[in-house]
């Protein structure tokens, strides 16, 4: 090999190593601004081909422009999906993401990282979604955010403040994990049995029973609204639904689900979100497509 093609290959490999210590933090800012794992996974190729042609040589802080490059293609990314979104067969959920392994995803704090949270964040504009990940997921400056988003740093927390005001205002204060793990063992339980009653009781008077089925499978087209409706409408299919079906536990989006099997084969991730008035949110993830990145994590799960 030739000294320059030599240097070329150290230089490559260099480069390499550098984008392998950063790549979490890429992905999780990526999946925290897109809902979607796949989608998260190719932005963040798309970063390492940019990184590969780029000339590195004049690239200061490789961390900082590996982030920036990340932030502004899912903006980008961010608003076509939106798009995509307005003609989704039935309700959109976001993607559901293991953090068996990875409990922050990257982040230097697990904000903006479970279901009910990305659901509001849809609401915001894809650089006011991109400031509160940033500030609250990542700690990062807010001098640092504007030069990232290309705005001037009042505006940058503006868009915070707001953003965050609107987390709050939106959603009532969550449970623990350990509660919200026993709501769902709980929800599960009285879903197979169908015990109008018991599901009743768990639920807060507004809650929503969400289903994703993309059109790809059966699932309802439209939420289901109030505890009397969302207890009726999971008792109705209760007989025909769980049968054959095996439960096991995940941590995903940092809150247990249950991922429910039909012949060894990972078909729903369930999860519930849930404050002091009972469970809010039953999110039923069915789209095939959907939930590949968590049905591994099925042979690792322990049984009901």
């Amino acid at each position: 090999m030739a000294d320059g093609e030599a240097a070329d290959a150290w230089d490559l490999e260099q480069a390499a190593a550098v984008f392998d210590s950063v790549r979490p933090r890429l992905f999780g800012i990526a999946y925290r601004m897109l809902s979607s794992v796949t989608e998260a996974e190719d932005l963040v190729q798309d970063v390492w081909l940019r990184w590969q042609s780029y000339d590195r040589a004049t690239v200061g802080h490789p961390a900082a422009f590996l982030a920036t490059t990340t932030t502004r293609l899912a903006i980008n990314a961010a608003r076509s999906a939106r798009v995509r979104r307005e003609t989704y067969l039935g309700p959109w959920l976001p993607e559901p993401v293991d953090t068996g392994a990875d409990p922050h995803l990257g982040a230097e704090r697990g904000e903006a990282l479970e279901l009910a949270v990305l659901l509001l964040l849809e609401r915001l504009s894809p650089t006011e979604r991109a400031a509160y990940v940033l500030r609250e997921a990542f700690d990062y400056p807010y001098r640092q955010i504007a030069e990232i988003v290309q705005l001037n740093e009042a505006a940058v927390r503006q868009l915070v403040s707001r953003a965050r005001k609107r987390v709050v205002v939106e959603r009532r204060t969550p449970v623990t994990t350990g509660e919200q793990r026993r709501l769902l063992k709980a929800f599960v339980a009285a879903a197979r049995s169908g015990d109008l009653t018991a599901l009743e009781e768990l639920f807060a008077a507004d809650v929503t029973s969400y289903s994703d089925g993309g059109g790809a499978v059966r699932a309802s087209r439209f939420p289901v609204v109030g505890a009397s409706r969302v207890a009726k409408y999971v008792r109705a299919f209760a007989g025909h639904f769980w049968t054959g079906v095996d439960v096991t536990w995940a941590s995903t989006n940092g809150q247990t689900s249950a991922l429910l099997s039909r012949d060894g084969q990972v078909f729903a991730v369930l999860t519930v979100t849930a404050s002091a008035q009972g469970i809010e949110q039953v999110l039923w993830m069915m789209n095939p497509a959907k939930i590949t990145a968590v049905s591994a994590t099925s042979e690792q799960g322990s049984h009901l």
